[in-house]
C-alpha cells in the first residue's frame, strides 16, 4: 500500500501544484509602464463667448453724436440773420432724432458770428442763433431743459480769414452733447 499512498500523496501534490499554476496564470501582472495620471476633470459645458469688442464710438457720446449726424452739428446763418432756413431744419431734424433716441443727454448751441460788427452786437446776434436753433429741436420734440445755449459772438471763428466765404463759415450755431 506504501506505492498506493505514494501515488495518492504524488496526486495530491501534483494536484496542488497544478492548482497553484492555475492561480498564478490568472493572477494580474504588472504592467510594463504605467498609465499617465488622470488630467483634470471633463465638463460638458461650453466655453464662455468671447466679450464682444464695441466697433465705433461709444453709443450716447459725442462722437456717437457726430457719427449719427453724419458731421451735421452745425447750421449757418445769412449775414445778420437768426431764422432756421430749410438746409438748417433738415439738420436739426437729424439731431432731434439722435437727442430722441438718447432722453438722458443733453446738449449746449454755441452761437457764433462773423467778424464784423462790435462785440455787443454779435453776442446778441449769435445768443439769437443758439436760441433759434434750440427752439426748432424743442418743436420738434427735445426737452427745453436738456438744451442750453451759448454766445461766443465773434470770439471763436473756424476760419480766421477776413473774406466772405470765410464769413459765412463763422456764421453759425454748432450743437455739442454734454458727457
Amino acid at each position: 500500500m506504501p506505492s498506493m499512498l505514494n501515488t495518492r500523496l504524488l496526486s495530491a501534490g501534483v494536484l496542488v501544484s497544478v492548482s497553484a499554476l492555475a492561480l498564478s496564470a490568472c493572477s494580474p501582472k504588472p504592467p510594463k509602464q504605467l498609465p499617465p495620471e488622470p488630467g483634470p476633470p471633463v465638463t460638458n459645458t461650453m466655453p464662455a463667448p468671447a466679450p464682444v469688442v464695441p466697433v465705433g464710438p461709444a453709443p450716447g457720446s459725442q462722437a456717437d453724436f457726430l457719427a449719427s449726424v453724419n458731421g451735421r452739428d452745425t447750421i449757418h446763418f445769412a449775414l445778420d440773420k437768426y431764422d432756421i432756413d430749410q438746409i438748417s431744419a433738415d439738420i436739426l431734424r437729424v439731431q432731434a432724432g439722435w437727442l430722441l433716441k438718447y432722453p438722458g443727454k443733453k446738449a449746449t448751441i454755441e452761437g457764433h458770428a462773423d467778424e464784423r460788427g462790435t462785440r455787443d452786437y454779435n453776442l446778441a446776434l449769435g445768443e439769437r442763433r443758439a436760441n433759434s436753433a434750440k427752439a426748432f429741436l424743442v418743436s420738434l420734440g427735445v426737452d427745453a431743459s436738456r438744451l442750453t445755449t451759448v454766445s461766443y459772438g465773434k470770439e471763436r471763428p473756424v476760419d480766421t480769414a477776413s473774406t466772405e466765404e470765410a464769413w459765412a463759415k463763422n456764421r453759425r450755431a454748432v450743437t455739442v452733447t454734454i458727457d
